[in-house]
């Protein structure tokens, strides 16, 4: 159980930051996103100005930010078991079929005089739920699209992708606003989910091999809080992306009253700032390599955050219209520099077999973070002012960039893809998949003098364990020979110890070779698998 296998050779060397786009399937599907989502950005930027007609109240402002961003907080995890058990190319069509006919309904009441607060957020939620079920799945369809040596590059063309609509889809929905109103702006939107769906019918994605170990809801949502719950690595990742997003989401939440009561603007002016967060992070997105050069994933979120709070500060001036718009294009280098080094970092350290389930675990703490922040902050500018506010954000995004600074995000160099070293389990019978729970012990021989160094190893590889399935682990001594030390481990069902061994990594194949080293007189340990009676 513990011999390891030769790595496989490394990946071809990429062949630059746009070698995705050479794939055509990938190229489609990134265009059609593309167009997606300026018309998202299009329905957003109509909810986001018409609330302000509606009510004065930044709390009604703030709520349309977190009747966006609370779905996905909720769902993500669900929809992240999703995607890892169902064809993700179907599943993604309904999503956009859910989408437009939100957008649809928009039209509709708006074009009828008909649209109220309550049933703009009541609406705006509904098109979060379609964005929390899309969420995770979009994102785990890259590494189907691309070569291994090309995923970080395909990963920074989504978020350029969604940078390249932050720039146009706002802009152009605050002129289509301006020009002709919001069903035309939301008309728009419903148009783009057209060719969305197209796309996706056009992608003809080979099925998923089958191997009779295909997973359940529930048994899929429990191994992935599983991961999440024993992946030390992700847990850093959360907590640095929880504590940027709450700060920097008062941002968002007050742009709408910043651009009509501190800089008096309209809403083609309003379309315009967003635009320029866009179009900040396309520029941001052409500097991130020379960045990369010179700073780490740490070096460029302590950047993002300097960005972020020095741009709210300088709002709490109620600048010139145009250098509000300079300040928003700095915002938006600050955004993609964060959102590009936490999202590479995510994708990094999670293997494929949990890849949507841990991508949904970290969209729903962003989410979470900015769905609370943006209540929060809204709440505050209720009582203190927008000024004040964005000035508490600041500071907040300030200090905190420097306490959790410390809190080093993980490198992701590990090999995170199957080794298949585990040799099939002795069995005198066939065994029912659903038979269980099932205990793992392992036997080693350790001698005294190497038994803290061993034990050290051993626990490292405690979490490999619990990561992918194990429920419980535990490390005990024979009290008749000290040098007998077995390991066990329980997993909830025998299906579920076989997927262990598909999920076994290259890293976590090194980590077990090196406790062969302890060893006692070389071979293997012992290995042997007991069932419930």
């Amino acid at each position: 159980m513990t011999e390891a296998v030769p790595s496989p050779a490394p990946a071809a060397a990429s062949g630059g930051s746009f070698a995705p786009l050479r794939r055509p399937v990938f190229a489609v599907l990134w265009i059609a996103t593309v167009l997606g989502n300026i018309g998202s950005f299009m329905r957003d930027v109509a909810s986001g100005w018409l609330v302000t007609e509606l009510s004065p109240s930044p709390a009604a402002a703030a709520l349309i930010q977190t009747a966006a961003t609370l779905p996905v907080f909720l769902l993500a995890i669900p929809a992240g078991v999703l995607s890892d058990i169902l064809d993700r190319r179907r599943f993604l069509i309904g999503v956009q079929l859910l989408l437009g006919a939100v957008s649809l309904a928009l039209l509709l009441l708006s074009r009828a005089g008909a649209l109220t607060v309550e049933l703009l957020i009541a609406l705006t939620f509904a098109g979060g739920v379609g964005a929390a079920l899309m969420g995770p799945t979009w994102q785990s369809i890259v590494p189907e699209l691309v070569p291994r040596a090309d995923l970080r590059s395909a990963v920074a063309l989504n978020s350029l992708g969604v940078n390249i609509a932050r720039a146009v889809g706002p802009a152009l929905g605050g002129a289509l606003l301006a020009a002709f109103g919001a069903a035309l702006t939301y008309g728009a939107d419903v148009l783009s989910y057209v060719f969305v769906i197209a796309a996706l019918l056009w992608w003809k994605r080979p099925p998923p091999p089958q191997d009779g170990l295909q997973e359940s809801f529930a048994s899929a949502f429990r191994a992935g809080l599983r991961f999440a719950r024993a992946s030390r690595e992700l847990h850093v990742v959360l907590l640095r992306a929880a504590v940027f997003f709450a700060f920097a989401s008062a941002a968002w939440a007050l742009l709408p009253l910043v651009a009509r009561q501190m800089l008096g603007g309209g809403a083609g002016f309003y379309g315009l700032l967003m635009g320029a967060v866009g179009a900040g992070a396309i520029g941001g997105a052409i500097v991130m390599p020379r960045l990369r050069a010179r700073l780490d994933a740490n070096g460029l979120l302590l950047l993002a955050s300097l960005i972020a709070a020095g741009v709210l500060g300088g709002l709490v001036l109620a600048p010139p219209q145009w250098l509000a718009v300079a300040l928003l294009a700095l915002l938006g280098v600050g955004w993609i520099v964060a959102l590009t080094s936490l999202n590479g970092v995510t994708q990094s350290v999670l293997p494929n077999w949990v890849r949507g389930r841990g991508l949904a675990v970290y969209l729903t703490v962003f989410n979470g973070a900015m769905a609370a922040g943006s209540l929060g902050w809204g709440l505050v500018a209720q009582r203190v002012g927008v000024p004040m506010t964005l000035v508490a954000a600041a500071a907040g995004l300030l200090l905190m960039a420097a306490v959790f600074h410390r809190l080093r995000l993980p490198p992701g160099e590990a090999d995170l893809t199957p080794s298949h070293h585990w040799p099939e389990p002795a069995l005198a019978d066939e065994v029912a998949h659903d038979r269980g729970p099932v205990m793992v012990q392992i036997e080693y021989r350790i001698g005294a003098d190497e038994r803290a160094d061993f034990l050290a190893v051993l626990r490292r590889l405690s979490d490999q364990r619990r990561r992918d399935g194990a429920y419980a682990w535990g490390v005990q001594e024979d009290a008749a020979d000290p040098e007998r030390v077995v390991e066990w481990f329980l997993v909830e069902s025998w299906a579920e110890h076989l997927r262990q061994h598909h999920r076994v990594s290259h890293a976590d194949a090194d980590l077990q070779a090196g406790l062969l080293r302890f060893q006692r007189g070389g071979g293997r340990p012992e290995v042997r698998h007991f069932l419930a009676l």
